[in-house]
């Protein structure tokens, strides 16, 4: 960086006093100083990686300073002075780096990929902006609490193109939640300009397009960032809103040290090391005569002598070790799932609808942290009528229409989760979780194991055909996320289990992805308890028993399973799985034992579905106990057509009884 002898930004300190000043100038110069040190030790081949945040400290460091301890803030991979302002041990830091026990993720994920409550950091994950609609949650939980408090993420300029940052914004600005979303504009995605990112003239200009109030602050100057957002957030905590603020910075190295910098312009480089923050704000501190040269020198001395004195200890620290049943163990919150049983006898009919609505219901009563979130589930009360009558009884803040977005939606999840709050999200049909997949595979399904976060979401999963609704409305696509590690997903097959197994959903702390077979609403009847009960979480149920073979089944085809041997008056066992992940393996060895011959039948399709694995299992671990050949009987792998007639060829159903027969005659 090149000596200056007079700050080319202009500081303007305000009522700041000499000791702000001055706690500001150590809080600026310890991140420049960590990294400078980890550049070296990058190039000694000593750490494996690094991401660069020279020349932008003020931003993080000035942002965090204008916060209060306990309010959230969300940073990116530049954001070490969020850190090491929220006075985050260096030696844990240093461990975390070094993928080692000592550090936040037991070396399962890297650099600033993680978060800490008791910091109330909450890091990103690789996929930009991501971290957006988690901050939504945490704001969403401010109104809920009637906390006067605030949280700021960050993103890039680069994030800004994702859909994500379109989809958290728009939830903000529409929910008015107490959010400052900060955009490091430091020029380059990567190696992409701006200008081949967008067209708008400035990232603040995008705040009209969502009504919200926008602002452009110098980046590298620390006043300013400290002045303007701690006035901005003081303004937030008494009318809550979202604030969209353009930091303007320039990235001083590669994207990566690896990635360099020569797609950057020289002249360009030149201009922005002039206005590099340290060395600007340290000229402004000796004009005013608050600080000296040497004692800034012996600042930094000092600094990187506790660094260097922090190293050794973190270096002789043994690699990571670990066992299967550590592992797996850390993939869900512990939780002990106590079945409660009703408290009365009275038992009323009801429908499959109807049970999933009491069981909301009941836990909007038991559970007052809990908030429900989907698209027309207040006033209009769902597409199925689910939630009419919720937003009367329980209240706007607690049942919320939302836009169209559901990756937000479910990011908004996680974020209610990290403050101690339930979420449960509708989507209008399983189809539509596409559009939130990165949130439920790669947030949801992994915080846990990565950093000890339990993710407390339940999404509810309208699926399923046999009802001429097409391809885009019908499908049932469990498998997608059985595959996932960290979700739990459940599938009920008659009413009683649909609210039971619905309301341990709801207790359970870990994300849960609950399918509900649209064909089965209105059209399955029983007599189920009126109280509050649980029905437990990984265990199935036998549905019917025979001894001639066994049908190992969910969802329709319980009742698919059941109508077949009744007609071919076959004696068979038909096990209700219940669950899919954690699934019932101990029932299922049962029944292959007892009959010898197996028929796993799912409405999913044939290739890579939930029956494969099942069949691999059973080849695997009960082969001397069967008598024929593993049948699968499954949809066609095609989409599901829209035609009734298409829809019966394509349909599992269609094929069952002939393979029945093929196996009862084996």
């Amino acid at each position: 960086m090149p000596t200056l002898t007079k700050p080319v930004i202009e500081f303007k300190k305000g009522n700041l006093s000499k000791s702000k000043l001055l706690e500001l100038y150590h809080q600026l110069i310890y991140p420049r100083v960590i990294e400078e040190k980890m550049l070296v030790l990058l190039r000694q081949g000593k750490i494996s990686k690094w991401f660069s945040g020279i020349g932008q400290e003020a931003i993080a460091v000035g942002c965090t300073a204008a916060l209060e301890e306990d309010e959230v803030i969300f940073p990116m991979h530049r954001n070490l002075g969020v850190f090491t302002t929220r006075k985050v041990p260096f030696e844990r830091l240093f461990a975390q780096w070094q993928g080692k026990d000592a550090g936040f993720t037991k070396g399962r994920d890297r650099s600033f990929h993680f978060g800490t409550m008791d910091y109330n950091i909450v890091g990103m994950i690789s996929h930009l902006g991501a971290q957006l609609s988690l901050a939504d949650g945490v704001g969403l939980s401010h109104l809920l609490k009637k906390e006067k408090k605030v949280t700021l993420a960050f993103t890039g300029e680069g994030g800004t193109s994702e859909g994500e940052f379109h989809e958290a914004l728009n939830v903000a600005a529409v929910w008015d939640l107490p959010v400052i979303f900060v955009v490091e504009n430091n020029g380059y995605g990567l190696s992409t300009p701006v200008s081949q990112q967008f067209r708008a003239e400035h990232i603040a200009d995008k705040g009209i397009g969502y009504g919200m109030e926008s602002h452009i602050i110098d980046g590298n100057n620390i006043l300013e960032v400290y002045t303007k957002i701690k006035k901005i957030a003081a303004d937030l905590r008494k009318k809550p809103r979202p604030v969209l603020i353009e930091m303007k910075t320039f990235r001083m190295r590669g994207h990566e040290e690896a990635s360099g910098t020569k797609y950057v312009p020289k002249k360009l480089m030149a201009e922005w090391a002039k206005k590099d923050p340290i060395k600007n704000y340290e000229q402004f501190l000796y004009e005013q005569g608050f600080l000296t040269e040497e004692e800034a020198t012996s600042i930094k001395k000092e600094m990187k002598k506790g660094i260097e004195a922090a190293l050794p200890a973190i270096f002789d620290l043994p690699a990571p070790e670990s066992t299967v049943e550590a592992e797996t163990k850390d993939i869900y919150a512990e939780w002990n799932q106590k079945v409660v049983k009703p408290k009365r006898k009275k038992k009323s009919e009801k429908r499959f609808i109807d049970a999933i609505s009491d069981a909301l219901r009941q836990s909007m009563q038991k559970h007052d942290n809990m908030v429900l979130m989907g698209q027309d589930i207040a006033d209009y009360g769902g597409v199925f009528k689910i939630t009419d009558g919720f937003l009367k009884e329980f209240g706007a803040v607690r049942v919320r229409n939302t836009p169209i977005c559901e990756s937000a939606i479910v990011g908004a999840g996680l974020g209610l989760s990290l403050k101690g709050c339930k979420a449960m999200i509708e989507m209008q049909f399983s189809d539509f979780a596409t559009c939130g997949f990165n949130q439920i595979v790669n947030n949801l399904a992994k915080v846990h194991y990565r950093w000890g976060q339990a993710a407390d979401v339940v999404i509810r999963m309208p699926c399923g055909g046999s009802v001429g609704a097409g391809p885009f409305h019908s499908q049932t696509n469990e498998a997608w996320f059985t595959h996932t590690p960290g979700l739990k997903v459940v599938y009920p097959s008659n009413p009683a289990d649909a609210k039971g197994l619905l309301l341990a959903a709801l207790e359970d702390p870990n994300p849960v992805l609950f399918f509900e077979h649209k064909a089965l609403y209105r059209s399955l009847t029983d007599n189920i308890p009126d109280d509050y009960y649980t029905v437990k979480i990984g265990e199935a149920a036998l549905a019917a028993e025979g001894t001639q073979l066994s049908i190992i089944t969910y969802g329709l085809g319980v009742h698919w399973a059941k109508a077949a041997i009744e007609k071919l008056n076959i004696s068979a066992d038909v096990l209700d799985l219940r669950s899919l992940m954690p699934i019932d393996y101990d029932a299922i060895a049962k029944t292959v034992k007892k009959t010898g011959k197996v028929m796993l039948l799912h409405e999913d399709n044939l290739f890579g579905g939930i029956g494969g694995e099942l069949s691999a299992h059973i080849s695997e671990h009960l082969f001397e106990h069967l008598d024929a050949p593993i049948v699968r009987v499954a949809s066609l792998d095609t989409p599901i057509p829209f035609a009734k007639s298409l829809e019966k060829v394509f349909l599992a159903n269609d094929r069952l009884d002939e393979r029945l027969e093929f196996l009862i005659n084996y």
